[in-house]
């Protein structure tokens, strides 16, 4: 990977994140975009976000007679338009990470190359950074661009402490996605090698974050693996710049369109066409247990998505809980049906409304936490 199909269509997408990022930016190039790498879209798309790698940082595959991608070429600055290479942080998941060792490694191989060219600091990202890097003392690793969790081992934990309600920030959340992360991989026994001064250094000229969404079915606000990969690496690129803001592009592998949205659009978009939507509201709670459990685990990753990027808009929340509390009949099926999901639900918005991510009146505030009491004394079996 890329496919051909798919290396067109991740350089232009790559091509229009970087438009879009210099249109709000003075013109200005990111130096580091950090790119989400998943196994299943990967899979998906025949590699558009590998082939977004490529265009970043100027290059293009070179095939065997049989087909196989041999390496990564470094495309000549003189043919890149007048545009510098930019740095990537590649985030694999587990999957990608252990199904895709031969992209691994030719990407690995791309990055230190791009790092030993002669070119100037302000045209080559890669270099200048890797530069900083070993001025900074890393005498290894300064090239280290792919990162992942623990060698066999899996996920960001941040859903974990979201779901537990064991959190207190945004900052600790991107602590927690930092110190998850912070496992390097490429050529040779660079399998899993703890270099978190790396990742710190490349957070901290992190400017935008991407990730493309492969299925029209499951989105952003759907799983928990969004906010707490996505989101929480925004959150640690904001911690590493001190708080300094950082996009997020959104890439639909569905659409026939490669224009980038932003995050918060994006959110917004899907919060109204589904969980607030009456129609799949009520397919869902027709559903019955099941159902029930979906809406509770997307109210979890609203919180989520609060946690990690701040998103507070009020009417996502009004609406929730208006569709799935307040409505005396949606409520009563919903505690029928799966009382502990009705229960999650309920406190979820004393939970966002207690961290300062929603603002209700007191009034319902009060009725919010008299059912959270009663639904506790009926699972708990107190009459």
């Amino acid at each position: 990977m890329p496919g051909p199909a798919a290396e067109a269509r991740g350089a232009a997408a790559a091509a229009a994140i970087l438009q879009a990022h210099r249109d709000v930016n003075d013109g200005a190039y990111p130096e580091t975009v950090a790119i989400n790498l998943w196994g299943l879209d990967a899979i998906k798309t025949k590699g558009e976000s590998v082939a977004m790698v490529l265009h970043m940082v100027g290059a293009r595959p070179v095939k065997e007679g049989t087909g196989r991608i041999a390496r990564y070429e470094l495309i000549p600055l003189e043919d890149m338009g007048g545009r510098p290479r930019v740095d990537c942080l590649c985030n694999m998941s587990g999957i990608f990470r252990d199904a895709f060792q031969n992209v691994v490694e030719l990407l690995d191989d791309l990055f230190a190359r791009a790092a030993a060219s002669d070119e100037p600091d302000s045209m080559n990202y890669i270099r200048k950074h890797a530069r900083q890097l070993r001025q900074q003392g890393v005498t290894t690793g300064a090239t280290a661009r792919l990162f992942s969790n623990p060698a066999g081992d899996y996920g960001s934990m941040v859903n974990e402490r979201v779901g537990a309600g064991n959190w207190d920030s945004s900052e600790e959340l991107g602590d927690t996605w930092a110190a998850r992360n912070a496992y390097s991989y490429g050529k040779g026994p660079e399998r899993g090698v703890a270099r978190p001064e790396v990742l710190q250094t490349l957070l901290g000229t992190t400017e935008r974050v991407v990730q493309e969404i492969d299925s029209v079915e499951y989105g952003l606000t759907d799983i928990q693996e969004y906010y707490a990969n996505t989101g929480a690496l925004v959150a640690a690129a904001k911690n590493a710049r001190r708080g300094k803001k950082v996009g997020c592009s959104i890439i639909e592998a569905y659409s026939k369109s490669v224009e980038p949205k932003e995050l918060e659009e994006v959110l917004r978009l899907e919060y109204r066409s589904k969980l607030l939507n009456p129609k799949w509201a009520q397919a869902m709670v027709a559903q019955g247990s099941g159902g029930a459990y979906e809406v509770s685990t997307r109210m979890t990753a609203l919180l989520g998505w609060g946690g990690t990027v701040g998103y507070k808009d009020s009417f996502a929340w009004d609406q929730a809980a208006d569709t799935y509390v307040l409505d005396p009949d949606m409520a009563a099926q919903l505690r029928a049906s799966n009382p502990q999901a009705f229960r999650n639900v309920v406190g979820r918005c004393l939970e966002a409304a207690g961290r300062g991510i929603w603002q209700p009146k007191q009034d319902l505030l009060d009725k919010l936490k008299k059912m959270y009491g009663e639904m506790d004394d009926e699972l708990e079996g107190v009459k």
